[in-house]
């Protein structure tokens, strides 16, 4: 069960950061676009994130898990979720353009890691 919530999981992943990474990049050129609804996604798809890594840290626990490479872009995935956040005050003029190549680079992560399952 825990099996396939992890694999439902990186398609969330996938889609919900590629979504809002699309989003938040038409924001940035178009102020029409700009709101907190998309604010609130990019939070649900940073959380999504979180709750796939957990998940997988139970199924490896369970001594279950794939290992290798497919852990490493989870966990750079988890990681690039802090550091993108870390910037936010580097790029105070430009949120919607680090939220938007960030979720991109989440999305592709999210696809690499698929690819080694």
């Amino acid at each position: 069960m825990i099996h396939d919530l992890h694999g439902i999981g990186g398609w969330l992943v996938i889609a919900t950061n590629g979504a809002v990474g699309i989003w938040a990049l038409a924001a940035h050129r178009c102020a029409q676009l700009r709101g907190r609804l998309g604010w609130i996604a990019i939070g649900v798809a940073q959380t999504i994130i979180v709750a796939q890594v957990l998940t997988g840290v139970v199924i490896q626990l369970e001594r279950d898990g794939i290992g290798g490479q497919h852990e490493l872009y989870g966990f750079a995935a988890f990681a690039s979720v802090g550091i993108i956040f870390a910037y936010r005050n580097e790029m105070r003029d430009r949120p919607y353009l680090l939220y938007g190549l960030g979720s991109l680079w989440l999305t592709g992560l999210g696809i690499r890691a698929i690819l080694l399952v």
